[in-house]
């Protein structure tokens, strides 16, 4: 898979939800147990064949002798219990072998099938009811679609930020992508995202987000239309590398776009000017770690002050849906539903008041 994301219109839609499971597949389970069973044949045979001057055919007189052909025929109907009776055991120590080592493998060899049968079966009937209860669950979840670098650093961040795996899923063609995100605790859907068949399964019709970040703009606008035919309401958030198609995402239905190469050409340029703005700027994007930037809900206690005169650092303010920067005169004193977009330290949980004022109520529209 490319490093940047794989591409969404390669390869079929196939729409398989498989959900994260840390065991191994069933299928592989499968094929070690018949392995096993070859195993079990092949070492019972060479123990008659090795024997065989102990045993008698009684369908080839004169001599009655056993041979390979024999040796196979005789192990495969006495491990399936069959036992025609007409190759026998006749000397002592046959007899004993065949008491105490070919019939435990004979055992062993048929709870080996029937246990594998039962258990393949039990295995999909699980997957089934995971699945169905798995969809019962969704709504108002996150649909990831690629799961390339952005795609998995999205989710990183959604993560840390209080988002629980269970509530994403991911939309991705690849292979490659199903194994990641089966590593990193996520349910996948594979296919093409840009079909309608793919998306219900991944239940965009009742997402609460959907963001888009494969490596191709084209793709990514007809993904957008898709999800916003299925989900007039829901919230995309998409990713462009090219700023010329900024206008043709957001006409198409993104109601956030991100160009990705233009954001990293200026945070080049910004470190090529001035190396330490370069790292503030690394620092603000980087989870974890010194500065982060978050949104918070306005307490009672700061209604009516300026932004610049809160503990917190406010770069800008959100009010009736629309950012205003800190310095617009429309937010130059704060008023009761205001949200604010903050630079804080990265020790502090993004979505929660300053330590201290955790106790404190906010200044909420309905409070």
């Amino acid at each position: 898979m490319p490093d940047d994301s794989s591409d969404i219109t390669q390869g079929r839609a196939r729409g398989k939800v498989s959900l994260p499971d840390p065991g191994r597949s069933p299928w592989w389970e499968l094929g070690r147990r018949l392995l096993l069973a070859v195993v079990i044949l092949v070492g019972t045979v060479m123990l008659v064949y090795l024997d065989r001057h102990a045993y008698r055919d009684g369908n080839d007189p004169p001599y009655f002798r056993v041979d390979l052909v024999d040796s196979i025929y005789y192990t495969t109907v006495t491990l399936s219990t069959t036992g025609y009776g007409d190759i026998a055991p006749v000397a002592e120590h046959a007899r004993m072998i065949n008491a105490f080592v070919i019939t435990p493998l004979r055992i062993a060899f048929l709870v080996l099938l029937i246990g594998t049968t039962l258990e393949v079966l039990a295995s999909q009937g699980r997957e089934m009811f995971r699945v169905a209860r798995w969809r019962k669950k969704m709504s108002a979840h996150v649909v990831v679609i690629g799961y390339g670098t952005k795609g998995r650093a999205a989710v990183d961040t959604l993560v840390n930020n209080g988002t629980d795996r269970e509530s994403i899923v991911v939309v991705d063609p690849g292979p490659e992508a199903l194994q990641e995100a089966h590593a990193d605790g996520l349910a996948v859907v594979t296919g093409d995202a840009t079909r309608r068949d793919v998306l219900r399964r991944a239940g965009v019709e009742n997402a609460g987000q959907v963001i888009i970040t494969t490596n191709r703009d084209d793709s990514n606008v007809l993904a957008t239309l898709t999800v916003r035919q299925l989900n007039p309401d829901v919230w995309i958030v998409a990713a462009v590398r090219e700023q010329e198609n900024v206008a043709l995402m957001r006409q198409s239905g993104a109601n956030s776009v991100i160009t990705s190469s233009d954001a990293v050409g200026r945070l080049l340029g910004l470190s090529s000017l001035s190396p330490t703005l370069g790292s503030v700027m690394e620092d603000l994007l980087t989870y974890g770690e010194g500065l982060e930037v978050a949104e918070r809900d306005l307490l009672v206690s700061e209604v009516g002050q300026q932004p610049q005169s809160l503990p917190d650092q406010v770069i800008a303010v959100v009010r009736d849906e629309k950012v205003y920067r800190y310095f617009d005169p429309v937010v130059t004193l704060l008023a009761r539903g205001d949200r604010l977009i903050v630079v804080r330290p990265a020790k502090e949980l993004p979505w929660a008041p300053r330590p201290g004022t955790h106790d404190e109520d906010l200044a909420t529209d309905d409070a």
